[in-house]
């Protein structure tokens, strides 16, 4: 690793995401940066690590200030070439990013997610019979990983029985945040998007041709000239829709499970009264969420809890960290399903609020609750084995957690 990337400008903090033992546990380096202002750390840039909840939603709320653009010349630009220069939501400010989320926010209103409701238990049925039929629950494999990328696929208005290419592709593609600033993409990585693009460029085209019910052929069937995506903006929508839609939802799952398996008591409280899902899930978002950090750039000098922040300078926004802040959360290490109030920041604030939450939430609870209904003596398989996580530091997510039915 190189010497720039170790660079840290405190002897008691350490940060660094393409570290994979940092990445397996970033918890306890959070501990430091709560304890004061914004730190600034030179990975070979120098960024500003903000940690506090305070801080991080005053971030997240001042999108003025703080822009969700990718900054140029800041060791991305292997990322940057191949994810395009088409504008995304999430990596856009107003107006473009406005125009945007309006365009597509008519097919993520209340009455569309609970539409989806009875296909997604189906699917978490099927799913959890197969798992019964084999003796064997391995909750990503089985569960979290297929369940939301078949929803995708659906909305998507694709065959869900091709959720694995999709699922091999999206966990390619993840795996692009692990490679170090300035370093080549590895050829597989390459590969893998070339290919998820040159698909959805043929649905597209077919969209045109022959449109259906389905999301990608309201969107190219958008009337309103002056609103409508253009192809290249068309395309990033429904790649980011298929990585953000699924990892986020299948890291909800797995985090979530692991969560209930080492809190036995939580796990059987929930079981006992259904009710606590709904707060069960948003401690679970809270504890361990799917997304770590995001990242903004100053446009401007500013300051914010007491440090400057140049014009410029990139800002890891630790939304995982804000959700332990003990200034904001009793007990926050804790992982407690009946918190009360629990404003947790783990789909963001402002105008980048996870559009996708209200179906990421419901698809959770669906899983888990299907799943403890089913399997009554459920329990982790080896509660002392550690954890592998897979995908980047941004989201955080299992590679496999195997728990026992009997």
């Amino acid at each position: 690793m190189s010497g720039a990337i170790e660079t840290q400008t405190s002897q008691d903090i350490y940060f660094n995401p393409w570290d994979e033992n940092f990445r397996a546990n970033p918890y306890p380096h959070y501990r430091p940066l709560l304890a004061g202002p914004l730190r600034i750390v030179d990975m070979g840039f120098k960024f500003a690590l903000a940690a506090r909840y305070a801080d991080v939603r005053a971030i997240l709320m001042d999108h003025a200030t703080f822009s969700s653009v990718q900054p140029a010349e800041m060791g991305f630009d292997e990322q940057t070439k191949l994810f395009g220069d088409a504008p995304t939501m999430l990596g856009s400010d107003p107006p473009t990013q406005t125009r945007l989320r309006r365009l597509v926010s008519r097919d993520f209103t209340p009455r569309r997610i609970r539409e989806l409701e009875p296909r997604i238990r189906e699917i978490a049925k099927n799913l959890l019979d197969a798992a019964e039929r084999k003796g064997e629950f391995d909750v990503m494999a089985d569960l979290a990983n297929p369940l939301p990328v078949m929803v995708i696929s659906e909305l998507l208005g694709v065959p869900p029985e091709e959720y694995r290419q999709f699922k091999n592709w999206s966990d390619k593609i993840i795996e692009a945040d692990n490679t170090l600033p300035g370093m080549p993409m590895p050829e597989e990585i390459k590969t893998a998007f070339t290919e998820l693009k040159a698909y959805f460029i043929e649905e597209i085209a077919r969209r045109r041709k022959s449109p259906g019910s389905d999301l990608v052929s309201a969107l190219v069937a958008a009337h309103d000239e002056a609103e409508a995506l253009s192809a290249d903006e068309l395309l990033q929508f429904v790649v980011l829709l298929l990585l953000a839609g699924n990892e986020t939802t299948t890291n909800l799952i797995g985090n979530g499970m692991l969560a209930l398996g080492r809190n036995p008591s939580s796990m059987a409280a929930l079981r006992s009264k259904p009710e606590l899902m709904r707060g069960a899930i948003e401690e679970m978002l809270r504890y361990d969420g799917p997304v770590q950090s995001t990242f903004r750039t100053a446009t401007k000098d500013t300051t914010v809890g007491g440090t400057p922040i140049a014009s410029g300078m990139g800002v890891f926004v630790i939304i995982a960290a804000a959700n332990r802040d003990p200034a904001q959360f009793k007990n926050p290490e804790k992982f407690d399903i009946t918190r009360e109030p629990n404003e947790h920041l783990a789909f963001g604030e402002g105008i980048h609020f996870c559009i996708g939450a209200p179906l990421a939430r419901m698809e959770g609870a669906i899983a888990i609750g299907a799943a403890l209904d089913r399997f009554p003596h459920l329990r982790l398989k080896n509660p002392d084995a550690a954890v592998t996580y897979k995908g980047s530091y941004f989201l955080r997510g299992l590679s496999g957690l195997e728990m026992a039915l009997r």
